[in-house]
């Protein structure tokens, strides 16, 4: 038996593929931009392993960088930037859900409305870190 996607998971589908291939591309440039010193890194790359081996609160500390979204204050450093696409990446999932709404809500599927705008609030939530969890 052979089973149809929604319009709405081809949709999803499609976001995800194009957001994840721009993600990878940033990705690789914004690591070149690094590796290549176009950027001056604020932890020297040949001072990254001695990093490594660190518990967090000690790397933080030593580091001088902020846990949570302090990251965005950092982006003029070529390591720093490299957050930016994995921040993209991240928040793929909430831009899908988002693209997916005005088809559920076209098609009166209620209760596939409410669990995407559930889904995108808990996945806000999570990644503020308002909660003291998440958010780095």
């Amino acid at each position: 038996m052979a089973s149809h996607a929604t319009e709405e998971q081809v949709l999803y589908a499609n976001i995800l593929n194009k957001g994840m291939l721009v993600g990878l591309l940033a990705l690789v440039v914004t690591f070149v931009i690094y590796g290549a010193g176009i950027l001056s890194p604020k932890i020297p790359l040949a001072d990254v392993q001695n990093y490594w081996v660190m518990p967090v609160s000690d790397y933080l500390k030593q580091s001088g960088i902020h846990a949570g979204w302090a990251w965005l204050g950092n982006l003029k450093y070529g390591d720093m930037l490299n957050f930016l696409p994995i921040a993209f990446l991240s928040l793929l999932t909430i831009i899908c859900y988002v693209a997916i709404i005005p088809g559920l809500l076209r098609k009166k599927d209620t209760a596939y409305v409410v669990l995407a705008v559930i889904e995108i609030i808990v996945l806000i939530v999570a990644a503020s870190g308002m909660l003291g969890s998440g958010g780095h």
